[in-house]
């Protein structure tokens, strides 16, 4: 019995669509497996069903595949930056060829400069942290005692400024509770209560007393003073 050409187009009828698609999943799969085995090739294969279900084969892992995807377009992407077409005949300008050579260098060059600064940033963060000290010299651990002075300055002002909003704020609330209580008494025909502009509610003392605990340390590295 001759077969008949399958046609193109999207199978409506669902049970026949889920059986089209488990043997042609399962023969693509197969084909990718020759593919790798008989030819030596780096194969990967990613099929999402309709449903969601993940199916996947690869020669040498998925995502190791991938990154040497990427890698590969990378690559590909900064050469067509530098490359021109005469006439379509593909042949490369010495401007072109240039080009892709300056672009290249400044690449590796922006690439090194990064890696240091990243190198830079990680040592300081060490000694801040009070760690990788032994080789400093006293010039080098004073700048961290700088560094950590001025930090020390900057978290103190940053946490009076929040103080003081914390007091601002509870005086306002202050002020709408007496207001509050002020038109309830006058409702009920009681006399109002006269408040001492100088009384400090219990929260009001207990936020100015945390922002009073403020201990002053001066670092010093050196030989003690006699």
């Amino acid at each position: 019995m001759v077969r008949g050409k399958t046609q193109m187009k999207r199978i409506e009828n669902t049970a026949s669509r889920q059986v089209t698609f488990s043997k042609r999943r399962n023969g693509l799969l197969k084909k990718a497996f020759e593919l790798s085995v008989l030819c030596d090739a780096e194969v990967a294969l990613i099929v999402f069903s309709q449903s969601e279900k993940l199916y996947e084969f690869s020669s040498s892992g998925v995502s190791k595949t991938i990154e040497r995807y990427r890698k590969r377009t990378k690559v590909d992407d900064l050469i067509s930056m530098g490359v021109s077409f005469h006439n379509n005949a593909g042949s490369i300008t010495g401007k072109s060829q240039e080009n892709l050579q300056q672009h290249l260098i400044k690449e590796d060059y922006n690439s090194v400069s990064l890696a240091k600064k990243l190198e830079i940033l990680e040592v300081s963060k060490r000694r801040l942290a009070g760690e990788g000290l032994e080789l400093c010299s006293v010039d080098e651990l004073q700048e961290v005692e700088n560094q950590l002075q001025r930090s020390l300055c900057k978290i103190r002002a940053r946490k009076n400024q929040l103080f003081t909003e914390q007091v601002e704020q509870l005086r306002k609330e202050e002020r709408c509770r007496r207001e509050e209580n002020a038109k309830l008494r006058q409702k009920c025909g009681m006399q109002p209560v006269v408040h001492d502009p100088n009384h400090w509610s219990s929260k009001q003392q207990e936020v100015l007393h945390a922002s009073s605990l403020n201990v002053i340390t001066d670092l010093f590295i050196g030989p003690p003073k006699r």
